[in-house]
């Protein structure tokens, strides 16, 4: 039986493109938020940082010392949290597509894509994985988009105990469907609750459907956004029993 989870949330955001600045801001916003509701731990989209912009993925990467990170690493200390977001992420070569974690302690873990989208090539790196994630006693295993499309990717996190998995992706009206039915599907397979926390506007050229979403062990929804737009959803398990529900942001 997985352990009871603490509150949690998953931001759907209105990313600005190729706007770091006002990116992190927003996140600040909406880390905010969360924990006035008791979060311990805070799930961005894929690429939430700059927007899904392959062309300027490049131009846009960031490395541990960019000081525009900064107001993140303040944001989970302050606030006692874990925040993970997404972003280009610099390598000597191509950049690859990361999955930032802020953590309470003040240091940052990076978590790289291991699968990409097809396409995607061209412009990232194929990633490494990295390190789970604790919040609170809880254990969060990581996914970027096109992982949770290999099914060894949410078994390994099932074997390795997840109490949690966490996808951060961009999924379009299109697609959404098909990718909500896998994660669903993981969920009840492997008696792990599954979070998706996908963009709530355009971005790169996609209509992303927004929708974001929690399934508890059985497959089960407990909290989605009811489409696009802006928004926050809390959640947590208490004695074995979900709760979720729509927070107010504010800001």
């Amino acid at each position: 039986m997985p352990v009871d989870i603490a509150a949690f949330a998953i931001a759907q955001p209105v990313v600005v493109k190729g706007d770091i600045a006002a990116n992190v801001a927003r996140h600040v916003v909406l880390a905010e938020a969360a924990a006035r509701h008791g979060a311990r731990l805070v799930l961005l989209p894929e690429l939430a940082l700059t927007g899904y912009e392959p062309a300027l993925a490049a131009g846009l990467a960031l490395d541990a010392d960019d000081p525009r990170l900064a107001p993140l690493r303040h944001a989970a200390m302050r606030l006692g949290i874990v925040l993970v977001t997404g972003a280009p992420w610099k390598t000597s070569g191509l950049p690859r597509i990361a999955a930032l974690s802020f953590l309470p302690g003040g240091t940052m873990q990076v978590y790289t894509k291991q699968h990409l989208h097809p396409g995607e090539e061209a412009a990232f790196a194929v990633g490494e994985g990295g390190a789970g994630l604790v919040a609170g006693d809880a254990r969060i295993a990581l996914a970027v988009c096109a992982e949770i499309a290999h099914a060894q990717h949410p078994a390994a996190a099932a074997l390795a105990g997840a109490d949690l998995y966490a996808a951060s992706v961009l999924v379009s009206e299109n697609g959404y469907e098909h990718d909500a039915g896998l994660l669903r599907g993981y969920a009840r397979q492997y008696g792990m609750p599954v979070a998706m926390a996908n963009h709530g506007g355009p971005t790169g050229g996609w209509s992303c459907a927004g929708r974001s979403a929690l399934w508890d062990e059985t497959g089960q929804p407990v909290i989605a956004a009811d489409g696009v737009g802006e928004c926050l959803l809390l959640a947590e398990r208490e004695r074995g029993r979900w709760r979720g529900w729509h927070a107010g942001i504010g800001g």
